[in-house]
């Protein structure tokens, strides 16, 4: 039996992480009053979502006059740059994600589906089979101050190297572009 955690209108959702840089797990966040979920996702896919929502912002905006009210930016005022609460209890590891827009709710809708083999239903559909999934809509503002704050964090892990453009290790790394030798 599929198992939907919904937070239809989130207090905070946001990605961060724990750990060092090169040694980071990435989590997506939501909470709503008390009810606080974690889930694990993989670096990438913070940066394709936070691009995506920008992208799918940009569409409905251009697309329809902006009568949706679609902010062309974040708000710096708004910005959410805490770390995430406390207890980091992980839900499950995502796998798949699904992103939309309700247009009788003026809201994104971003799914969360746990890894698994099983087929995925359409976003936003109460199937009773398929994989657990955290659902989560949010306005289109917070949906630009998630996908900056995402940038940022996908930014703001290791240095890279200046010949090969590969992650430097805490202990340097071995570079290929400088003949193998130690960096």
């Amino acid at each position: 039996m599929r198992r939907v955690i919904a937070h239809l209108n989130p207090d905070r959702f946001v990605s961060g992480t724990i750990g060092q840089p090169g040694e980071r797990i990435f989590f997506l966040q939501v909470k709503t009053g008390e009810n606080l979920i974690s889930v694990i996702v993989e670096k990438s896919q913070v940066a394709i979502l936070s691009e995506r929502i920008d992208t799918l912002l940009n569409q409905i905006m251009s697309e329809n006059s902006n009568s949706a009210s679609i902010p062309k930016n974040f708000v710096v005022d708004k910005l959410d740059l805490e770390p995430l609460d406390s207890p980091i209890t992980e839900e499950f590891r995502v796998g798949i994600m699904s992103l939309g827009w309700s247009m009788l709710k003026n809201k994104l809708i971003i799914e969360a589906h746990a890894d698994t083999s099983e087929t995925v239903p359409e976003i936003d559909s109460e199937a009773t089979e398929g994989p657990d999934v955290l659902r989560i809509h949010i306005s289109p503002q917070e949906g630009r101050n998630f996908a900056e704050r995402g940038r940022r964090l996908v930014s703001a892990g290791r240095q890279v190297c200046p010949f090969c453009q590969e992650p430097l290790g805490q202990r340097g790394h071995i570079c290929a572009r400088a003949n193998g030798y130690k960096r």
